[in-house]
């Protein structure tokens, strides 16, 4: 003995199933903006056979708003650029599009760097970083006595 059981479906019910699930931007608030502005840096790697070279866009930074972290084969890029909060009398800013807060990447080499030997320059909005590899250990082979 079979039983067809029919269910009534609500058309709202898929609709607000995923409403509190999924984030929903309405366009009018400014907190649902905050970070949309944020730009990405962009960087170009290059490997030779013994070194990394690497150039990242930080464009508008100071070299000492900018930080590099190496750990092992690990890069880590960091800035920041502070907001510049000088009005003069009688002026009053009528629109800022400028980024100003932090900025950040990290990413894996194929390698460990030789933190030593690694070097950095800043000119024109440009970071470049010479990464020499660190030479791998070889392996030593024992005699048993």
């Amino acid at each position: 003995m079979s039983t067809n059981v029919t269910r009534r479906v609500d058309p709202l019910e898929d609709f607000f199933r995923g409403f509190f699930v999924r984030p929903v931007d309405f366009g009018g608030s400014a907190m649902a903006n905050i970070g949309a502005d944020a730009p990405q840096m962009r960087v170009d790697v290059k490997e030779t056979a013994d070194a990394y070279e690497v150039h990242a866009e930080l464009p508008g930074m100071k070299k000492e708003d900018i930080h590099v972290h190496i750990d092992g084969p690990v890069v880590s890029i960091s800035a920041e650029r502070k907001q510049e909060k000088e009005v003069k009398e009688g002026e009053k800013v009528l629109r800022t599009e400028r980024y100003f807060g932090k900025v950040s990447r990290s990413f894996q080499l194929g390698q460990e760097i030789d933190e030593a030997k690694a070097s950095a320059k800043f000119n024109d909005g440009v970071l470049e970083l010479a990464l020499p590899k660190k030479a791998e250990a070889q392996a030593k082979r024992l005699t048993i006595d």
